[in-house]
């Protein structure tokens, strides 16, 4: 996995140069979701779909 500043500057690379600042900050924080959730799934800190549901049910 790339390191996060490389990562983000490549996010911003790639995107058109009009983009603005909430654009930016948007996909860095969606960059940052996705990079903690592979954390998450290498961790093995998931849960299954059925404890999920059991979860949302109890609300």
């Amino acid at each position: 996995m790339q390191a996060a500043k490389q990562e983000a500057l490549n996010i911003i690379d790639r995107m058109p140069e009009d983009s603005d600042m909430d654009e930016i900050m948007y996909r860095l924080y969606v960059l940052d979701k996705i990079r903690k959730g592979q954390q998450a799934v290498e961790q093995g800190k998931t849960i299954t779909s059925e404890e999920l549901q059991r979860e949302i049910d109890s609300w």
